[in-house]
């Protein structure tokens, strides 16, 4: 088992319109190769968008870097190896050629985005159960004590009643943005 502290966000360019065909390619690729220690998940971000198709409304996914794909991974020669000769891949950025490895994304740029996708930064550890006091760490109510009054342990979401002005308000909150009260 490799040591998960060492991964971290790459991005790979692509073909464009391959994005979806990559990543379902490199997780496949990940799982036949036993590469799935080393490399992790695989992201094609996308926003929702409203546009006009034969005069009628529609909401439609548009991709947010057409071209491009981000994989969380732990670089070795090997999990490398395996995301750069997946099919339609054409490097990763930030590789400066001739064999070099490529820089990882900024914690910063991974978690702005990974929030935006609705994705946790980091995949908790800590579970919540409703009814739990907690700390809220981060955000509009940074330092407020509120509690748990709804669990989503799919999406990493927490619903947290705190007091505002004397009235209960419930906010939703990411794990990483609350510490359990012990």
């Amino acid at each position: 088992m490799v040591e998960t502290t060492k991964k971290k966000w790459y991005v790979l360019h692509t073909y464009s319109g391959y994005e979806d065909k990559v990543k379902s390619d490199l997780l496949s690729r990940a799982q036949s190769m036993g590469m799935q220690d080393y490399i992790f998940r695989v992201m094609v971000p996308e926003q929702e968008k409203v546009e006009k198709v034969r005069g009628k409304k529609q909401d439609v996914e548009e991709k947010i870097f057409p071209g491009y794909v981000l994989v969380e991974m732990v670089m070795t020669d090997e999990s490398w190896f395996v995301a750069r000769n997946t099919p339609n891949v054409t490097g990763f950025v930030g590789s400066h050629g001739g064999g070099s490895k490529p820089a990882p994304l900024l914690d910063e740029e991974i978690n702005r985005l990974l929030r935006q996708q609705g994705e946790p930064a980091k995949r908790p550890t800590t579970s919540f159960k409703v009814g739990e006091q907690v700390t809220i760490i981060d955000g509009a109510f940074n330092g407020v004590v509120g509690k748990v009054t709804e669990v989503q342990p799919d999406k990493y979401k927490l619903f947290v009643s705190v007091d505002m002005f004397g009235r209960a308000t419930t906010t939703e909150l990411d794990y990483d943005q609350v510490k359990k009260i012990n």
